[in-house]
């Protein structure tokens, strides 16, 4: 079960990804509702954009907290600064924030990130935004 949830998040996200360059890998490393929050729960994925990856357009309706593991990746929400950032630099997204840029700042070396948010029980992770 948790094999097909893993490959089903990834389709999706693939799926959002639209005229994006390259395919990013996206794993689930835990779920867990928040026992003192009701309705709320903690979701940790691990994402590996392959060279020159780009993800469409999105939100998360979430607090997300980004971790770069590896590589340097450039993210942007609507009307904040473009930051480029390498291993140990971190990127917060409110739930209010649609996430403009998402991708691997490299054509030719891949790019591993951990996303940590805190979001309703349930809801999926990523949306589609205009």
């Amino acid at each position: 079960m948790r094999n097909m949830k893993k490959f089903i998040l990834s389709l999706f996200i693939l799926g959002l990804m639209g005229t994006a360059a390259h395919a990013q890998e996206v794993s689930t490393l835990l779920t867990k509702r928040l026992p003192d929050t009701p309705g709320k729960e903690i979701q940790v994925i691990t994402v590996n954009y392959a060279p020159g990856a780009v993800s469409a357009i999105h939100r998360h309706d979430a607090h997300a907290v980004v971790y770069v593991l590896e590589g340097e990746v450039e993210m942007q929400v609507r009307g904040g600064p473009l930051q480029r950032l390498s291993p140990g630099q971190i990127f917060y997204e409110s739930p209010e924030d649609v996430h403009t840029v998402s991708r691997n700042a490299s054509k030719t070396k891949p790019a591993k990130f951990v996303v940590f948010f805190i979001k309703n029980e349930g809801a999926p992770i990523l949306t589609p935004a205009p």
